[in-house]
C-alpha cells in the first residue's frame, strides 16, 4: 500500500521552482540522462521535470514521488513523454521492499540530500540494479570553508523544514563509494554565482557503476 506524504508547503514552492529552472540546471539534467537505455528507476520525481530529457533508447522509466501533490504533476508530465513513465506513489523505501525487477539505471536528481538515511537507501538502490547497471546523480554536496558553516546552521535550523527535509551539508559523492558503486565519473558545477550566500550554490553530477 502507498504512503503519500503530505507537504503542501514544499509542494508549491517546488512546483514554482521547478517551472523557473535556469538553462544551466536544464543542461545539467540532460546531461544526467544522456547514454542511458533499458529499464530506468528515478528517485524522487518531483513534478516530473526530468521526464522530457531522456532519451529515446529507455524503455520505461519508473518514477517514484511519494508527496501526492507533486505526484499529480509528474503523472500529467508523463503523458507527454517520448518514453513510457510510470509514477508511483511510494517512498523509495516502500518501493525497495515491495521488491522489483532489475533496473539498468537509477537515477537520483536532487533528492539525496532528502532522504533521512541516504547511505543505506543507496545500498539498497544499489541492489536494485543488473551487474553493470549505472547510478546516474545530480546533488548537492558538502562544500568547504565558510559556506560549510552556512550549510551546517541551515541543517540545523529552518532549512530542512522548508525545503522537503533537504540537507546541504552531506558528503554524497562519500556515501556512494560507501555503498559499493564505483564512480566512473564525476565533477562539480556552480549553478549560481559564489559569490551569493546560499547554501545550495554547488552541485556535483556523476555516474556510478555497480561492478
Amino acid at each position: 500500500m502507498s504512503q503519500t506524504i503530505d507537504n503542501p508547503f514544499f509542494a508549491k514552492l517546488w512546483t514554482v521552482m521547478s517551472t523557473h529552472e535556469t538553462d544551466a540546471i536544464r543542461q545539467l539534467r540532460r546531461e544526467n540522462l544522456a547514454g542511458l537505455s533499458g529499464r530506468v528507476l528515478e528517485v524522487g520525481a518531483g513534478t516530473g521535470t526530468n521526464f522530457e530529457y531522456y532519451p529515446d533508447t529507455v524503455t520505461e522509466v519508473v518514477a517514484v514521488e511519494p508527496e501526492r501533490r507533486l505526484a499529480e504533476h509528474a503523472q500529467r508530465a508523463a503523458t507527454a513523454t517520448r518514453v513510457p513513465v510510470t509514477v508511483r506513489t511510494d517512498t523509495v523505501e516502500q518501493f525497495m521492499a515491495s521488491g522489483s525487477e532489475p533496473f539498468d539505471a537509477v537515477v537520483c536528481s536532487l533528492v539525496l540530500c532528502s532522504i533521512e538515511d541516504p547511505e543505506t537507501v543507496l545500498r539498497q538502490l544499489r541492489s536494485l540494479l543488473r551487474p553493470g547497471g549505472e547510478l546516474r546523480y545530480l546533488e548537492h554536496i558538502a562544500a568547504t570553508g565558510g559556506r560549510a558553516r552556512l550549510q551546517k546552521i541551515a541543517d540545523a535550523t529552518v532549512w530542512p523544514r522548508l525545503f522537503g527535509n533537504c540537507h546541504t551539508h552531506r558528503h554524497t559523492e562519500e556515501g556512494i563509494v560507501g555503498a559499493g558503486f564505483e564512480v566512473a565519473g564525476a565533477r562539480r558545477e556552480w549553478t549560481i554565482p559564489r559569490w551569493l550566500p546560499l547554501p545550495v550554490a554547488e552541485v556535483a553530477i556523476g555516474r556510478a557503476v555497480k561492478p
